[in-house]
């Protein structure tokens, strides 16, 4: 359920569970600044950094976030990227957050693109992404102990906030701060305003040198404390341990072989953190296997026990869905419309919702659950609109759309950071004097550098260990025109179930068109088609529509007697059909990462995939929980 806020007479937003108000704005101004940044030493310490990771505890209305961003955004010697990562139990909705705007102009506006993405906080993970990703927000939605234990971020500042240890005890307790000071390197710089005896000691006895600082009135006096153990600090071993050494700045090169929305992907992330990419791809253009897809759908799984892939999913789209808004032309390259799931297999009438997302009863919308900002049964009327009768079991994906894979391949290519080059088959990799080179068939090289990620989509089991569970499956997707089509005879809005419909995406003839699909013919990787292959990939997806939309399927009917138009790409999978992410072998080759086999699911996990893979090279936050995290690393396929 949503956070209950009520507020004051002055405006001030009051907690009815901590029985305490939140800040003024006026007195958390202040304290936000003088209190943490200048506590921390900021803007001071970041200058001139590759990167800053603030700690918070206690993320209340986000105010000291907006005023570290606004720091950040004045400060001529900002580090390349800041990492915000704030503990939060009870979240307060995107409507409370409206409510509570700053009246300063400039935090603001910062607080309204905060409230575009505060949904869907459900327990985990979420990253929030600003400032074209450059200033990033890690959401610990739950205990801060538990979550801080699992995530393991390392801190350069931490703010110390959230109600008094007497509302709150425990966020101050020994343990919590125990476990703040495990993500702390030695030198990290600590800054909260309660003085409280039992808080002082923690943070001693965890290695912190405490002083009392004058404090923001009406308060005489804060804390101030530096990271600086007598003992040697031993962070807990990790999966994210096998990153390499990264190399100095001016040595940053990569090659990325593939150039499909993993290879993009991992290109753009690298190269927003000032590596010099090379993209090699042996097509001729962008996107010329899966990734050409003309149009597809990114929308979250959903399960009744809310399984990996289901969470998993759901950290995808948010990730997608920020670079979209970022880089392509809503309603021509994307749209962000929602999406209906009509779930023919379901045989007991049920939406596959986890239970308690659905609420029923009276006040189920005065305190909606966050996963209804995700998914919820449909409603009468999108049902009426696709044609489904109220027993049918239908679900609404609020955060899904369509997307054309190939636009946003172009989109992330197109970085400065980035040459891509086609006509370059590698047919072998090798390790030499430090180095990996990419062969073509002749054992020329086609090119070298320190780091090389494979990212060649089906294409990638040639070069990875032979050993590794790696399926191919192509998929074919019919399509044609919406010409002389009623207006009414397909849905407003794309439908999925087994199979997918999306209609009304803009042609490059100028009218709209439909696509259906796709098929899933696993070990089979013959492009182009078959006649015989392609009039039963045809039979077979209108078979789909058919159980997808009874009614409506009539309308394309003609079409598909008529023999639509067919689409094909080969896809890879692993045995569990969750991605690849991560380093082939650090022990015996150092260096060979890779990011791959998103299956079906590369519009939405591409995106996540390359940044969780730039976090781990990187020593970054996560951007999603370490639990999911651990079950894409390739070291789950073993040796």
């Amino acid at each position: 359920m949503s956070e209950t806020i009520e507020w004051m007479p002055d405006g001030t937003p009051y907690s009815p569970r901590f029985a305490d108000r939140y800040h003024s704005e006026n007195g958390g101004l202040d304290q936000a600044r003088q209190v943490f940044l200048a506590g921390c030493g900021l803007p001071g310490a970041w200058a001139g950094q590759t990167q800053w990771r603030i700690l918070e505890t206690g993320f209340g209305f986000g105010l000291n976030f907006l005023v570290t961003w606004a720091a950040w955004k004045a400060d001529p010697a900002r580090p390349r990227r800041l990492h915000f990562i704030s503990t939060e139990a009870f979240p307060v909705t995107a409507h409370d957050l409206r409510r509570a705007l700053p009246q300063s102009p400039e935090l603001r506006a910062l607080a309204t693109q905060l409230a575009e993405q505060f949904h869907g906080l459900l327990p985990g993970v979420h990253r929030l992404a600003f400032e074209q990703g450059q200033v990033q927000l890690t959401l610990y939605i739950g205990d801060a102990q538990a979550q801080l234990r699992q995530q393991m971020p390392t801190a350069d500042s931490v703010y110390l906030d959230g109600f008094s240890p007497a509302r709150n005890p425990g966020i101050w307790d020994p343990h919590t701060l125990k476990a703040v000071a495990r993500c702390c390197r030695r030198g990290t710089r600590l800054a909260t305003w309660t003085i409280a005896r039992a808080v002082r000691d923690a943070l001693a006895e965890n290695g912190f040198e405490v002083t009392k600082m004058p404090g923001v009135p009406p308060k005489r006096d804060n804390l101030q404390a530096r990271f600086n153990p007598r003992w040697e600090p031993r962070r807990r071993a990790d999966p994210w341990s096998d990153a390499p050494a990264l190399p100095a700045p001016e040595a940053r090169d990569c090659i990325v072989v593939g150039g499909g929305l993993a290879g993009a992907a991992v290109a753009f992330q690298l190269a927003q953190r000032g590596w010099r990419v090379t993209v090699l791809d042996q097509a001729e253009a962008p996107a010329a296997g899966a990734s050409g897809l003309p149009a597809g759908l990114f929308a979250p799984h959903v399960s009744p026990d809310d399984s990996v892939l289901s969470r998993l999913s759901r950290s995808g789209v948010r990730t997608t869905m920020q670079l979209a808004h970022t880089l392509l032309a809503a309603g021509r390259d994307w749209q962000h419309c929602g999406v209906l799931e009509h779930r023919v297999e379901s045989t007991d009438g049920l939406i596959g919702l986890p239970r308690d997302w659905r609420l029923e009863g009276p006040g189920a919308d005065a305190q909606p659950h966050p996963g209804q900002d995700w998914s919820r049964p449909a409603d009468a009327e999108q049902r009426a609109q696709a044609g489904l009768d109220a027993a049918a079991p239908a679900c609404w994906h609020r955060q899904a759309g369509w997307i054309r894979p190939a636009q946003l391949v172009r989109a992330l290519l197109d970085h400065p950071g980035i040459a891509w080059r086609g006509h370059c088959h590698v047919a072998s990799l090798r390790h030499a004097d430090g180095s990996w080179q990419a062969l073509d068939a002749q054992g020329l090289v086609l090119g070298e550098a320190p780091l090389l990620v494979v990212a060649t989509g089906y294409g990638s089991d040639r070069l990875l260990p032979a050993h590794w569970p790696l399926q191919r499956m192509r998929g074919q997707v019919s399509w044609g025109t919406q010409a002389g089509l009623p207006a009414d005879a397909l849905p407003p809005f794309p439908v999925n179930g087994k199979g997918s419909l999306v209609p009304h995406i803009p042609l490059a003839s100028g009218g709209p068109g439909w696509f259906m699909g796709s098929t899933f013919e696993r070990g089979h990787d013959a492009l182009p088609p078959s006649a015989e292959d392609q009039s039963a990939a045809h039979a077979a997806n209108a078979q789909r529509l058919q159980a997808l939309l009874p009614e409506k399927s009539a309308a394309l009917a003609p079409a598909f007697q008529a023999t639509p138009r067919l689409w094909a790409g080969v896809r890879l999978a692993t045995h569990d059909r969750l991605p690849l992410v991560g380093p082939v072998d650090p022990l015996r080759q150092p260096g060979l990462w890779t990011c791959t086999a998103m299956g079906a699911r590369g519009i939405t996990l591409a995106q996540l995939c390359a940044e969780l893979l730039a976090a781990r090279l990187h020593g970054e936050p996560l951007p999603l929980d370490a639990r999911l995290a651990q079950a894409l690393s390739t070291a789950r396929l073993g040796g």
